[in-house]
């Protein structure tokens, strides 16, 4: 009954479970790690960024941990489901349990709790991706640990009587999203669907978490929750042997009588709503309407787990994603990070994510190398800005939004308290002027452009004074200081020397026909971060682009490529700003590809 085309439907439906806990109760974590404790969501100090590591080996989970989460200042990952599922290459094989053994394409029983024992060590939670609502969505098979099923049949774990057989619609799949009965006794594209009304399947789950409880989990995403009743959530959530972080996954659907407001109950729970208005702001509705969300009739920040996008919405189109134009997944995550409503989860991803199945690259080891992904993967969590907006939230901790400001539908700033203060840009031109903020006096670095070093920072600093801040942000981009990183920045460097040197550009990047290749950047030579200005390349050498361009010896500058369509439009690369120095004498070529 089951066939990879209700998978492709499945993959533009699936969505993250929310990771929640009983009414009364919020995370514990272990002794050593309650400075990054989700209990108290956002006083100064705290760190409840999660990193959602998808399709991630456990093995490189535990390295990522060791390298770089822990010491970046992230709170939490959430890993891939660690259960048996069926097999094949497919990234929603993972979502297809067969039993409760914790073997899968990820690892084995061992590696799992070396990983949770190793991210405990480098002060980082884990929350564990679940899957309470269904099993298997094929007629039988054997799993990657060698069990045997069918359908309704899981031997020596559930049969035929442990399953709904809703009766509702052919083939018994949710056609009716309105009726909540059909949606949540029915199956969701062919998979088998758990009675979770039932006494022993209830029991049966509320033992599979407390396995994973045992072995150290922080904290469980309940996949699909939309499909369980509150009720059977809670009944099972009752039965854990402590309490732990909940998040669940409950997509909104206009007019449908299931929302994620009735879930709160049980824990956090998945506001999508937060990922669609993100995507439609920066894509041109305008990000001046992003102040306030609480007065919109979703979950209440408190109880809300938000992202930019996830691993499905990447793909079906419901969110920003990498591919997403003019930076604007950048400055989205940017701006959620800054934004004190819900609790963030960044995506850790791989390229290639158009193809809608396509599993991990490198065998699920995640590699990432500097601020960047390697072998197919993209890092997101290490991106410069990203990593650096981590800094910011949790130096800002539940400071209240204050200073914000707002001189057109694509520009704002805002601060938080007088600890952080980030502007945004999501026009095509430069935003320069005098920002009013609480910040006290001083000289702060980017962080979106770079971090503290010292005294210095490496990339851009600005000054307050009095309550002012006089700043350029650069077009579609944003900047982004607090007090926890201070310096003089060298993006503002002037010349050392009155002579000129050649500084030639070379990008590498693919276009249509009509599309050209422009350079923009940080100092008049450049252009002024005016598009107007830009600079022409040369496609001589297709597909890389190059120009030459006389700079002041010794002068430290910023600067980005852009492309312009035929229509006259201008679509800007990925943050963060690339940054250049002119040598004192010579000549020197800057190798670069798009991005």
């Amino acid at each position: 009954m089951s066939s990879m085309s209700k998978w492709v439907r499945l993959a533009a439906l699936a969505v993250l479970g929310v990771s929640c806990t009983t009414a009364n109760a919020r995370p514990a974590v272990p002794e050593g790690l309650r400075a990054r404790s989700l209990d108290a969501r956002e006083p100064s100090g705290s760190k409840d960024v999660i990193i959602q590591m998808f399709e991630w080996t456990w093995d490189s989970v535990a390295a990522e941990c060791t390298n770089f989460i822990g010491t970046a200042g992230y709170g939490f990952v959430q890993v891939s489901p660690p259960q048996e599922h069926i097999q094949g290459s497919q990234w929603w094989t993972d979502y297809q349990p067969v039993s409760y053994t914790l073997t899968s394409k990820r690892g084995d029983r061992t590696a799992f709790k070396n990983m949770i024992d190793t991210c405990h060590a480098a002060g980082v939670g884990v929350i564990v991706d679940t899957i309470f609502n269904h099993m298997a969505g094929v007629d039988s098979g054997t799993g990657v640990a060698g069990s045997s099923f069918t359908h309704y049949n899981y031997p020596g774990i559930y049969q035929v009587q442990d399953f709904h057989h809703c009766g509702l619609e052919p083939g018994d799949d949710i056609v009716n999203y309105d009726n909540a009965v059909e949606v949540q006794t029915c199956e969701l594209v062919n998979l088998a669907d758990l009675a979770t009304d039932t006494e022993y399947v209830r029991s049966r789950l509320a033992q599979y978490a407390n396995d994973l409880l045992s072995l150290g989990a922080d904290g469980l995403r309940l996949d699909a929750a939309k499909h369980i009743p509150v009720g059977d959530i809670a009944n099972i959530l009752s039965r854990l042997t402590k309490s732990v972080y909940i998040t669940q996954e409950v997509i909104f659907g206009n007019g449908e009588p299931i929302t994620p407001n009735q879930y709160t109950g049980n824990g956090d729970v998945q506001e999508f709503r937060y990922t669609s208005a993100l995507k439609d702001a920066f894509l041109g509705g305008g990000i001046s309407n992003l102040q306030n969300f609480d007065n919109r009739g979703w979950v209440s920040g408190s109880g809300a787990n938000v992202f930019v996008t996830n691993h499905d919405t990447e793909r079906n189109g419901a969110s920003l994603n990498n591919n997403s134009p003019s930076n604007t997944y950048v400055t989205a995550m940017i701006f959620s990070l800054a934004h004190p409503y819900g609790t963030p989860t960044i995506l850790s991803s791989y390229d290639g994510f158009t193809n809608s199945d396509a599993g991990a690259p490198n065998g699920g080891a995640g590699t990432c190398s500097g601020s960047g992904g390697a072998n197919g993967w993209l890092c997101q969590h290490r991106w410069t800005a990203i990593a650096g907006m981590v800094g910011f939230r949790n130096k800002v901790g539940s400071a209240a939004l204050n200073n914000w400001q707002s001189p057109q539908s694509q520009q704002i700033a805002f601060g938080r308290g007088s600890l952080g203060f980030v502007a945004i840009n999501n026009a095509d031109s430069a935003w320069s002027t005098t920002f009013t903020t609480s910040l006290p006096d001083g000289s702060y670095c980017d962080v979106v452009s770079g971090k503290s070093s010292g005294s210095s920072c490496t990339g851009s600093s600005f000054t307050v004074s009095g309550g002012s801040l006089s700043a350029t942000v650069p077009a579609r981009s944003a900047i982004a200081v607090h007090t926890g990183q201070t310096g003089t920045g060298s993006g503002n460097s002037g010349p050392t020397n009155p002579s000129t040197v050649t500084v030639t550009f070379a990008e590498t990047a693919t276009t249509t026909f009509g599309e050209n290749i422009f350079l923009v950047g940080s100092i008049p030579q450049l252009g002024n971060w005016s598009p107007a200005n830009a600079i022409a390349l040369s496609s001589a050498n297709y597909p890389t682009w190059t120009v030459s361009v006389s700079i002041p010896a010794g002068t430290t500058f910023q600067y980005k490529f852009i492309r312009k369509e035929t229509d006259g439009s201008i679509v800007w690369e990925s943050d963060p700003n690339r940054q250049g120095t002119a040598p004192s004498s010579g000549t020197t070529t800057l190798t670069s590809s798009w991005r």
